[in-house]
């Protein structure tokens, strides 16, 4: 589009924002507005949870009935009650943590979708420069990926941080009550590995950080390949974007393939230090026995808790690791979350005075929000009345700013400086969904969804019935629908790719002007028309154009002859106003413009 700003190649990469990285519990808690609604379920969770690993901490104590009571004794019709009573433990165990899951399933599953139902409502919200900004697969990983990953941390890792904590502490107490010798040397591990578990949290989150950006970027990469896939089979890149993919791909596997050396290192000191621990436990304790300063029973009984504690203590790197992926997740899913929305007052202006109906710019300036300090504002000042029921042409070299100054008044973009007013009302206090009914814009590049030509069509003006969606067909010369299979119900497919440039054209204008709006802006609507079709295009808008109030950008002659005056801008300001004869004789540029003949070079100035 002209004057559009092409995204930063700096933002191909979203990093994560600069400052000190918000801990990852206090992210995590950031979750807790959307898991209240579930609390109770995962309370519930937890308490089936904790339940099931508190019965596998009973079986030492069964075990040491039996190995001091039936079998010292040779008792065995005591024996079978016992040995009944461990396969009752172990049915509870089973049936409470499938209780468990079921217990989370669905209320998690209505949290994920409140995430993604709000982190879509705000990007709608955000404006068009946001968006700028950001890739689209970005978005598009934070919405599908980064949601699976809170939710499975709330389901899984978040209870069982709870269960395995406590049951570490509850069976830590019953190896004490066994014998308190041996739980100090099977205790020693705990300070290494709690520093150890520090130093790997720190590293990690960065590595998940890192891996979830790139997996962003691998997305953005195969959706431009989606939707670019004729350019590329047109121009033979097919095999330049495979590369750029392998790239990608490349870098996210180094990425993971390092996440994945950090928690081996980890669960292998995890797994080892306890090992060699217990080892030492069980020989003081096979010293303790032969001396009979323990009965077999408690060994037998404190080696069993000791093993029933090894899931819990080798889990721990595990659910560090996914905390801090749930904790990276969380703070992209904020990211998006916590920008800032335009202000959206609302609230009455003024009534409109004498000769300031229509559309009015007073002293508007814009300059993009991330462009160098340095850089000159895109419009500097700019001024334009475009009187009630008047079409104005605009006209401009590219990137003079044209197509950046008609998104100012549908507040696409937001003015940097003074005003923009409709009929008298200044923009800014006009309510957006009642601005959006007021001005209707019909873009350069058009923009079609995976819809029926209707739905296209009516989004424009959803209450509209057949008759205004039939008059707004015949105003942009789209008669080609009558020949699609199903007419107006035809699925145009994603992008509206299955109908030509000149086809999607036409929808997008019959869009702009099928709810009637009092305001129109037409970014360049007939570049894409054949000469015959843009000629019948332009006979059905002259009789539109007649009931309301337009900026028209132009580029050809025959659009600017659709204009009742024409305003030239350059070089961030409006140059000249006039009807399009008279700035052919007064104006230089918009003589240049129109014509290609360059503006005469005034007497005394050098052309070398």
């Amino acid at each position: 589009m002209t004057g559009q700003r092409l995204p930063s190649a700096a933002m191909s990469t979203n990093q994560a924002p600069d400052g000190p990285r918000r801990s990852t519990v206090r992210s995590l808690l950031r979750l807790w507005p959307y898991a209240r609604v579930a609390r109770w379920r995962i309370a519930g969770s937890v308490a089936a949870a904790l339940t099931a690993s508190v019965s596998v901490l009973a079986v030492p104590v069964v075990l040491r009935r039996i190995v001091d009571g039936p079998i010292a004794d040779h008792d065995m019709a005591a024996l079978w009650p016992l040995a009944g009573l461990l396969l009752l433990l172990g049915l509870a165990e089973a049936g409470l943590f499938g209780v468990r899951r079921v217990v989370v399933a669905r209320p998690l599953a209505r949290v994920e979708a409140a995430m993604r139902g709000d982190l879509y409502a705000k990007l709608q919200r955000l404006p068009v420069s946001f968006h700028d900004r950001w890739p689209s697969g970005q978005l598009l990983s934070r919405a599908t990926s980064d949601m699976f990953t809170m939710r499975l941390f709330l389901a899984f890792p978040l209870v069982f941080l709870i269960v395995n904590c406590t049951v570490f502490l509850v069976g830590t107490g019953l190896m004490f009550t066994l014998d308190w010798r041996l739980a100090l040397i099977a205790l020693i591990p705990m300070g290494p590995l709690t520093w150890l578990t520090h130093h790997f949290e720190q590293r990690y989150s960065g590595a998940a950080r890192r891996a979830q950006d790139q997996n962003g970027d691998l997305a953005t990469v195969v959706e431009e390949s989606v939707l670019g896939i004729r350019i590329l089979k047109a121009f033979g890149r097919h095999r330049t974007m495979a590369e750029r993919f392998a790239e990608q791909s490349r870098s996210l596997r180094e990425t993971e393939l390092g996440k994945a050396g950090m928690l081996a290192n980890l669960w292998a000191v995890i797994v080892g230090l306890p090992e060699l621990a217990l080892g030492a436990a069980l020989a003081l304790g096979a010293v303790l026995v032969a001396h009979d300063e323990m009965s077999a029973g408690t060994l037998v009984a404190f080696l069993s808790t000791a093993l029933a504690l090894r899931w819990p203590v080798e889990s721990l790197g595990w659910l560090v690791a996914y905390a801090n992926e749930a904790a990276t997740a969380t703070d992209r899913f904020y990211e998006v979350m916590d920008e800032p929305e335009p202000a959206d007052t609302g609230q009455d202006g003024p009534g409109p005075a004498d000769g300031e109906r229509g559309i009015r710019l007073s002293g508007v300036r814009f300059r993009y929000p991330d462009a160098p300090a340095d850089s000159p504002d895109l419009l500097c000042g700019i001024d334009l009345h475009v009187r009630p029921g008047e079409t104005m042409a605009l006209v401009g070299a590219t990137g003079s700013g044209k197509t950046t100054l008609t998104a100012l008044l549908p507040r696409l973009y937001e003015a940097t400086g003074g005003t923009v007013a409709l009929d008298g009302r200044d923009i800014r206090t006009i309510p957006r969904a009642e601005l959006r009914e007021l001005v209707a814009v019909a873009f350069e590049e058009p923009t079609l969804f995976s819809a029926s030509v209707a739905e296209n069509v009516l989004m424009g003006a959803p209450a509209a019935g057949p008759d205004r969606l039939a008059a707004a067909l015949d105003t942009a010369q789209a008669d080609f629908v009558d020949r699609l299979p199903a007419g107006t119900a035809t699925q145009v497919g994603e992008q509206g790719l299955s109908l030509s440039g000149g086809q999607r054209q036409r929808l997008a204008l019959a869009r702009a002007v099928v709810g009637d709006p009092r305001f129109l802006v037409l970014d360049d609507p007939l570049s894409a028309l054949d000469v015959h079709t843009e000629a019948l295009v332009e006979q059905a808008l002259r009789r539109v154009l007649d009931g309301t109030t337009a900026l028209v950008v132009a580029h050809r002659p025959s659009t600017v002859m659709l204009a009742d005056r024409v305003a030239v801008l350059h070089e961030g300001r409006i140059a000249a106003v006039g009807t399009h004869h008279e700035l052919l004789q007064s104006s230089a540029v918009y003589r240049e413009l129109m014509t290609g003949e360059a503006a005469p070079v005034p007497e005394g100035i050098s052309t070398r």
